[in-house]
């Protein structure tokens, strides 16, 4: 049975996330700040009060599963806070830099001794991260803290290479979720997407940067 670990499980794409890779067969381990009653009622496994961004909450998490081994690693934690050029709020972009991009590193870090050679690692990004395809300004902290999240996914890429774990940046499109007031797709679609990349996933392919349909996108 594959072991998955999904942070950010409470709602939106985590939870559906947890949800599929659970219908299909998978042992899943959803990590989270807070545990919603869906997630409580999905049967998964829990690992609730685990802030990505806090070093604790991570040492902890590693504790708890200390010896298990992890086939996929999905980290799909992130918060947006909206700005403009006349609103940036710096501690607002700290925050995200925190959560969007130590994050990723600060769990992978914590849990590589739980992953062994075959083992996946996802990065949920954003297109908006993407330098060659903004077009349209704004949402400093969020973009920046992307840009940031795809240089810490494709280092991963490289320095988990020896190892034989494959590392993928993800964007899941323009998805219904609280985060963008329920404009895109379904989250269904959206995990759905994002778990035949995983699937696909090969060291060929490792530090790749994909739309959850199945194509590359730009730096």
């Amino acid at each position: 049975m594959t072991t998955v670990l999904v942070t950010g499980c409470n709602r939106g794409i985590g939870l559906q996330l947890a949800q599929q890779f659970t219908a299909r067969g998978d042992d899943v381990i959803a990590v989270c700040r807070t545990a919603s009653e869906a997630l409580q009622n999905s049967g998964v496994r829990m690992v609730a009060g685990v802030d990505v961004a806090d070093g604790d909450d991570v040492a902890r998490l590693s504790g708890e599963l200390s010896g298990e081994k992890i086939d996929v690693l999905v980290n799909n934690a992130g918060i947006l806070r909206s700005d403009s050029l006349d609103s940036v709020d710096y501690d607002a972009m700290l925050e995200q830099f925190r959560v969007n991009s130590l994050g990723p590193l600060r769990v992978v870090r914590a849990l590589l001794d739980n992953l062994d050679p075959g083992s996946k690692v996802a990065i949920v990004s954003s297109r908006v991260g993407s330098i060659e395809d903004n077009g349209s300004g704004n949402n400093y902290g969020y973009r920046v803290s992307k840009v940031a999240a795809n240089m810490i996914g494709v280092n991963l890429a490289h320095d988990l290479r020896p190892r034989g774990i494959a590392v993928t940046l993800l964007h899941p499109g323009l998805v219904a979720t609280e985060m963008t007031g329920g404009s895109g797709v379904s989250t269904e679609l959206a995990a759905s997407g994002l778990i035949k990349r995983i699937d696909e996933l090969n060291m060929e392919t490792s530090g790749g940067f994909w739309h959850a349909e199945g194509y590359r996108l730009p730096w």
